[in-house]
């Protein structure tokens, strides 16, 4: 037999890295419009290029990883997740647990808005039942159950819940708080918060937004006067925007661009590790004799995905492949089993269940992790490789992509999806992804469809449990179970990283991708 010559037969590694540097050649539809940085930050305005858009500054369903750092300029919670994953206290100054479901909080004396008014226990208690009623929110998925506010005084309350909830001090972390009168069950246009900053200028629409300094911020002044924030959605606009100076912070790079930028003079990298798991999720609403309804097909489907290529040649070792179903950096966190690569075994099981031949829609939104193009590109050829038929459909950021997750868009198999560990503790993020019911599933916010009503009772007994070593046990077989039910194609939780100008100082960067606006100063 008469071998092509190598230079006729690129390998996998070199097939692989053609794809993280601009694409296999796959069609993609639709793709993201391309917008293109324009003019420069003044001396005391830091300008933020986000790779996906920051439709609202409110979080209710809107919190992709950088937004957090936006939005927690404007709006706060009575508490916040730190450095260490370190619980800390922000509008509340007392926050105790006095009985397995009861918590006593008080608010810091003096708390203001931007706009002058006072923050009030009603404001609490109607930004949890905002919450509470919104469809499709990330943030209700994270809750057990939303607490009961009980007023004991002007500035302190009671917090019940139905059973105990040992992490809620954290969970509090999310729920941002507003003036009840301007507070509604859907993401909010207004800044209105008791942040460092207030909004001066917005084009949602666009994802630009400009936030001024609040002079009497009951924090302390911030350093910084004036923070712009850019949508910028085409990487390589955002490296060369960093570059020329156009813009002082980008998020979410690629390990190519990272190593453009590494040596430059002016320009610095952040990154340190994270706490968020990006999947190749199953479509768990197929019905009955579907073949993704099948976990043995599902587990199949595994085989064909060579993670450690992906991890080596498209990521270039920003990341690691996932060995739990959550990021095993997270307190309570279990190590549960390893993606293996096996394409003759994928074949095999395939062809014995009947699904061989098997056709899969995948779908993703565009910034949803970096490389992400890539990384479905190459998946594509892997599963072409076992003889399944992969078509890709990018949606553009800010897109209908939520009402597909929900169930209300179109038909998919696999999606592309990140979520962060906010809290710091894998029982929420298990909660908000494992534990759906069927009454979660009628108002979408099932994680895309996963009802599974043993496990949900399994994560719902760890949840509640008060003795932390009992609560790990009974997490630490809850993940077991979820493992053996293939959820996901394949995982990895990536590293995070950003760049930033060399004028701006005092960014620490978090492991859920954010950081604090009122520690950044800009130099020079």
């Amino acid at each position: 037999m008469t071998r092509t010559p190598p230079s006729e037969t690129p390998s996998r590694r070199t097939l692989l890295r053609w794809g993280a540097a601009g694409g296999a050649g796959l069609a993609l539809s639709p793709l993201a419009a391309c917008a293109g940085p324009t003019g420069a930050p003044g001396p005391g305005t830091l300008t933020l290029g986000l790779n996906r858009s920051l439709v609202s500054l409110d979080n209710k369903l809107n919190q992709f990883d950088a937004a957090v750092t936006v939005q927690r300029a404007v709006r706060q919670a009575l508490t916040a997740i730190g450095p260490d994953m370190r619980l800390s206290r922000v509008l509340a100054d007392r926050f105790e647990m006095t009985a397995p479901t009861t918590w006593s909080v008080r608010l810091r004396d003096g708390i203001r808005y931007s706009d002058g008014r006072p923050v009030t226990v009603d404001d609490v208690a109607t930004a949890v039942r905002m919450y509470g009623e919104v469809a499709g929110s990330f943030i209700l998925g994270l809750f057990p159950e939303l607490p009961d506010v009980e007023a004991t005084g002007e500035r302190t309350f009671l917090l019940h819940t139905r059973k105990p909830v040992p992490v809620l001090d954290r969970l509090m972390a999310n729920i941002l708080i507003t003036p009840a009168k301007d507070n509604r069950p859907e993401e909010l246009r207004s800044g209105v918060g008791t942040g460092p900053y207030r909004v001066v200028g917005a084009n949602s629409g666009a994802g630009e937004y400009t936030l001024a300094r609040v002079p009497d911020y009951w924090g302390g002044r911030p350093p910084v006067e004036r923070v712009r924030v850019r949508f910028v959605p085409e990487e390589s606009s955002r490296v060369v925007a960093l570059r020329s100076g156009e813009l002082d912070v980008i998020d979410t790079i690629t390990p190519d661009s990272a190593e453009q930028l590494t040596g430059l003079p002016g320009v610095h990298l952040e990154q340190t590790s994270g706490v968020r798991i990006c999947q190749l999720f199953y479509n768990f609403r197929k019905p009955r004799g579907h073949p993704l309804a099948d976990a043995r097909v599902r587990r199949a489907l595994t085989y064909a995905i060579d993670g450690e290529s992906l991890v080596r040649d498209v990521l270039t070792d920003s990341a690691e492949q996932a060995r739990g179903v959550v990021p095993l950096s997270l307190q309570g966190a279990e190590p549960t089993g390893r993606y293996l690569h096996d394409p003759a075994r994928a074949r095999q099981l395939l062809r014995s269940l009947g699904a061989d031949g098997l056709r899969i829609k995948i779908i993703w939104e565009s910034g949803e992790f970096a490389a992400d193009a890539s990384v479905m590109e190459a998946v594509a050829e892997m599963l072409k490789e076992v003889g399944v038929r992969a078509g890709l459909q990018q949606f553009e950021p800010g897109g209908d992509i939520l009402k597909w997750r929900q169930g209300k868009g179109g038909d998919w198999d696999v999606i592309g999806n990140g979520f962060p560990g906010t809290t710091g503790q894998a029982t929420t993020m298990l909660q908000a992804m494992y534990a759906g019911t069927a009454e979660d599933e009628r108002t979408g916010d099932a994680f895309m469809g996963y009802v599974i009503p043993g496990i949900a009772r399994q994560l719902s007994d760890a949840a509640t449990e008060t003795d932390p070593a009992t609560r790990d046990r009974k997490l630490a077989a809850a993940q077991h179970a979820v493992w053996d039910t293939w959820p996901a194609m394949w995982a990895f939780v990536p590293k995070t990283v950003l760049a930033r100008r060399a004028r701006v100082d005092g960014i620490r960067l978090l492991p859920i991708n954010s950081y604090d606006l009122t520690a950044v100063r800009l130099e020079g």
